[in-house]
């Protein structure tokens, strides 16, 4: 049965200012902008500037404060970030933090326990603790917005607690090559929080560990590409082991060869711990190129809906064998669907049968659930300017721009 008060009031938080219409990502509209009258000065770090380290600037931040690093590499430059609405970003290029045996508190580079708390262009690489979690960042509590970052060689690249009010919101973003000697280990590993949001982001290369892990209450996985590719040892490609409820919309998945679990998507593996569990799987390209065919979606006993409409696999198998549920309007396809399988590129022929076959994929749970953007490599999304007219995650005729 549905919890009504729960959806309420997560409707009221996903609604106003979102990059979907309807039901999408709000990418903190919910936050109070300043004016360029009332916002303070800009604290400035870098080499030619007073202050030459992002710990010194985290010391001086108050809450409200913008830091602007100037491009280049920060070593073992780490900190912990405590005060409210705080925005960095990079000026001039990428800012590349590179850990080199330090951290903040034991805990990774970046400690975040703070509310609506701004990051962008930045490069989080080589984090390693003692306890075997080094995070590229580590929110414990708060919210927080990553865009235009990447996280790689860390022994995780992102990592939240189990704050039941936090709020993580990634866009634009690459996780990729983050592992640990004993391989327990994921590039985006989120816990029992209130909500996270994932939007043109590319996830590859993870070693035992999982593309994206997360026992939030409610989930938005938009028009990203979540990729074992060469070399790549992920066990799950995206996990919801606490249930919760999960949109999962215009993403191409694929398994690799070298996978050591069969199963693609995964829900309810651990036990569901929300009121309300479901998942809806539309639009999305799933790909399963082990040689004997794995699973590409299991949900465990019990959840409260299945909802899969027009999706496309490559490889043996359905998505009905996850269970009772609403499976409407998907398809096998074939290499010969595809502009280049091999290269990653799964724009439909135009010779394909599957073309112009997607149909209205209605509503759940009061709110639209149609494709309205496409993923675009190696990071970002674009507008199709009208709703899917395809099955699968990608829509455009021609090599798509970035915003």
């Amino acid at each position: 049965m549905i919890n009504r008060r729960h959806f309420a009031r997560t409707s009221a938080v996903l609604t106003s200012g979102s990059l979907l219409t309807g039901f999408g990502p709000p990418l903190f509209a919910q936050l109070p902008n300043q004016t360029a009258a009332s916002a303070p000065t800009p604290i400035r770090v870098g080499a030619s500037k007073t202050i030459k380290t992002i710990a010194e600037a985290a010391r001086q931040a108050g809450a409200g404060s913008t830091i602007e690093v100037d491009a280049g590499d920060y070593l073992a430059d780490v900190a912990a970030w405590e005060h409210d609405a705080v925005t960095l970003r990079a000026v001039g290029g990428r800012v590349r933090l590179v850990a080199q045996g330090a951290s903040a508190e034991g805990k990774g580079i970046w400690v975040v326990r703070a509310k609506g708390m701004r990051v962008e262009g930045f490069d989080f690489e080589g984090a390693a603790v003692p306890g075997r979690n080094g995070a590229g960042i580590r929110l414990e509590r708060g919210s927080l917005w990553v865009r235009d970052c990447r996280f790689a060689y860390n022994e995780m690249g992102l990592l939240t607690g189990n704050d039941p009010a936090t709020i993580l919101e990634v866009e634009n973003c690459e996780f990729d090559h983050n592992q640990r000697p004993d391989g327990h280990n994921h590039n985006l590993y989120v816990g029992k929080v209130a909500r996270l949001s994932v939007t043109g982001s590319y996830f590859h290369h993870a070693h035992i560990g999982h593309l994206l892990k997360s026992r939030a209450s409610v989930n938005h996985v938009y028009y990203n590409r979540l990729t074992d590719e060469t070399g790549g040892t992920a066990s799950y490609e995206l996990e919801f082991p606490n249930g919760g409820v999960s949109y999962v919309v215009g993403n191409v998945i694929e398994q690799g060869v070298q996978t050591e679990n069969p199963h693609m998507i995964s829900v309810g593996a651990e036990g569901y711990k929300w009121p309300r569990n479901a998942i809806y799987l539309v639009n999305n390209t799933l790909v399963d190129r082990l040689p004997k065919g794995g699973i590409f979606l299991r949900v465990a006993p019990g959840a409260d809906a299945i909802v899969a409409v027009n999706n496309l696999l490559m490889g043996p198998g359905s998505l009905q064998s996850a269970g009772p549920g609403e499976y409407r309007n998907n398809f096998s396809a074939e290499v010969r669907d595809f502009a280049h399988a091999a290269e990653y590129d799964f724009r439909l022929r135009a010779d394909s049968r599957l073309r112009g076959k997607a149909l209205d994929s209605s509503r759940a749970e009061g709110q639209p659930r149609q494709q309205e953007r496409e993923y675009v490599h190696p990071r970002g999304t674009r507008t199709l300017g009208t709703t899917a007219h395809n099955p699968g995650a990608m829509q455009s005729m021609a090599p798509p721009t970035a915003n």
